[in-house]
């Protein structure tokens, strides 16, 4: 089994790559995001943690930390940043090695994908088989966020300006799947990459 990790900028198509091999391949795909929900939820280490940290008054009604109760003390508290990145970021990547060892022992999973923009930073590298790069014109990915979510040119440069760059997206990756153009030619990138461990469903 692969344990392959997808990173890229904002508006390079993860998601639509990502959809194509659920698909297709047998396979389990986690969001770094959606686990980063997961392992905060009540009951959990990083729960209490965070609630340590944080204080009661980033909980919701029923108990569950509120996200932007959460975001707005920490920007009120810019220290705290780090502090609850060292909670979660552990956390989530305590829950993906679980799961993949998981699925080792079960055997009936031969692709294990895990998606977050933040991959190469996170300290992945250090755990993948290997990384794939999803990669987009700049004003390709624009035209998307612009059409799809509605953002405007300034927005989307200042989150750009936040992520790593492609020189060092390309420095860093094993494999780059060009999403530029339309979805087939991508899918068939993939199918040509995968071809080299498993059978197309």
């Amino acid at each position: 089994m692969r344990f392959i990790g997808i990173t890229g900028g904002i508006g390079a198509g993860k998601s639509e790559i990502l959809g194509y091999i659920e698909k297709h391949y047998k396979c389990e795909i986690y969001l770094a995001d959606q686990v980063a929900h997961l392992v905060k939820q009540p009951g959990t280490k990083a729960y209490r943690e965070l609630v340590e940290l944080l204080g009661q008054e980033v909980l919701a009604g029923d108990g569950s930390i509120d996200k932007a109760a959460m975001a707005g003390r920490i920007f009120a508290r810019p220290d705290l940043l780090e502090r609850v990145n060292d909670i979660i970021h552990p956390a989530v990547k305590e829950y993906l090695m679980e799961r993949l060892e998981d699925a080792r022992a079960k055997g009936r999973t031969e692709l294990f994908f895990v998606e977050a923009a933040l991959l190469i930073e996170g300290g992945y590298l250090a755990l993948v088989d290997e990384m794939w790069y999803i990669y987009a014109d700049e004003s390709v990915r624009r035209e998307r966020l612009g059409r799809t979510r509605g953002y405007s040119q300034d927005k989307i440069t200042q989150i750009m300006s936040r992520q790593l760059t492609e020189d060092h997206f390309r420095k860093y990756c094993d494999f780059v799947i060009d999403n530029s153009g339309n979805l087939e030619d991508s899918f068939a990138q993939v199918d040509r990459k995968l071809a080299d461990y498993v059978r197309r469903t």
